[in-house]
């Protein structure tokens, strides 16, 4: 026979089993489909190095959180150059900024060369010479001023004219335009281009990517190549010169930015011949007199530019060009070029009788 106390404690015992169960099925949940309890994930760290913020490392990158944004798919966001670089954006002017109708630069185009029949070149040198903007004379290629086409230099008018696709810029590997090369590359030659670096949030997380033109200082460009051809056409018994392509010339620098002594070489190429319209559009400065400007055109057509001869096939049979002759003397380049001109000019000379 069960006495009072036994009674009492079979209570207890069944009131505490039954509050155990309940407490079990308070903290087990359950699957939104059914019954089925979900698994609890087990937060317990198990000799895992911790990061410096409290998360773990993803994949043993250090410091990095697990839970880094991924800034693959971000928006990017094009921010215009705003200093005196090739790649800096100019703002058209609103009103018309000059006391005169300015229409007659966008109706230019140049004039037609003369034919020259094949049987009639009876005489024909080519020749490459390098334009230093450096001198006087040259110094309208340097002119820094920015008008409602763009910066006035005449490295940018080629730019731009690449840019834009106008023209297109042939590879420096050899001079006969045979390898194309895009904008960006011919941007690249001079150490141009863009940058992309992320954007924070007042939060510390990137919001969008931000890419930047590369600046390119302009003047660290000063020397023009030219390749061009003399002929004598003996039908109308006049000596012409044409011009065939155009090329920036760069130095080579090392890793500390020294420039290398002797490695000035040509950046790229363009056809000229191509180029013409455009040069067409632009007009060259002229300190005397702001209303009485050529064009671009005009100046290569008229040789209103001082150059210097580094390479010619007159006496030429290995293709070589001054430099190669006389690497050590600069003196003797200067008068190698000096004689070829005047070969040039006593062929013509010599045909005529006085």
């Amino acid at each position: 026979m069960l006495t009072v106390a036994s009674l009492l404690i079979l209570v207890a015992a069944s009131s505490f089993a039954q509050t155990k169960q309940r407490v079990k099925q308070v903290n087990t949940p359950k699957s939104a489909y059914g019954n089925t309890p979900t698994p609890v994930a087990d937060t317990t760290k198990k000799n895992l190095p911790a990061s410096g913020y409290g998360t773990t490392p993803a994949n043993g990158a250090g410091t990095t959180p697990a839970t880094a944004t991924d800034t693959s798919k971000l928006q990017i966001v094009d921010v215009k150059g705003t200093g005196n670089g090739l790649n800096d954006t100019v703002k058209p002017s609103l009103r018309n900024d000059a006391p005169i109708e300015l229409n007659l630069i966008k109706e230019r185009v140049p004039l037609e060369y003369e034919n020259i029949r094949e049987d009639d070149a009876a005489y024909r040198v080519r020749v490459w010479r390098e334009i230093d903007t450096r001198e006087k004379i040259n110094l309208p290629f340097r002119y820094a001023a920015e008008e409602d086409n763009g910066s006035q230099r005449f490295i940018a008018i080629l730019l731009k004219a690449i840019r834009s696709g106008d023209v297109t810029a042939f590879s420096a590997d050899d001079d006969r335009f045979t390898t194309p090369i895009t904008p960006g590359t011919a941007d690249s030659a001079f150490g141009g281009g863009f940058t992309v670096s992320n954007h924070y949030d007042a939060d510390g997380n990137v919001d969008y990517k931000v890419r930047r033109p590369r600046q390119i200082e302009p003047d660290s460009i000063y020397k023009f190549r030219l390749k061009e051809e003399w002929i004598f056409d003996k039908e109308t018994s006049v000596m012409y010169v044409r011009i065939l392509g155009i090329a920036p010339v760069i130095n080579q620098t090392r890793s500390d930015g020294m420039v290398i002594p002797n490695s000035e070489h040509a950046a790229w190429w363009v056809y000229y011949p191509d180029m013409r319209p455009v040069l067409a559009k632009y007009d060259v400065y002229n300190g005397k007199n702001f209303g009485a400007r050529m064009t671009w055109e005009e100046l290569f057509e008229s040789r209103m530019f001082s150059s210097y001869i580094i390479k010619s096939t007159l006496d030429n049979p290995y293709d070589q060009t001054l430099a190669q002759k006389y690497p050590n003397s600069t003196l003797f380049r200067l008068l190698e070029g000096e004689n070829i001109k005047d070969k040039i000019f006593d062929y013509e000379q010599s045909l005529w009788s006085y």
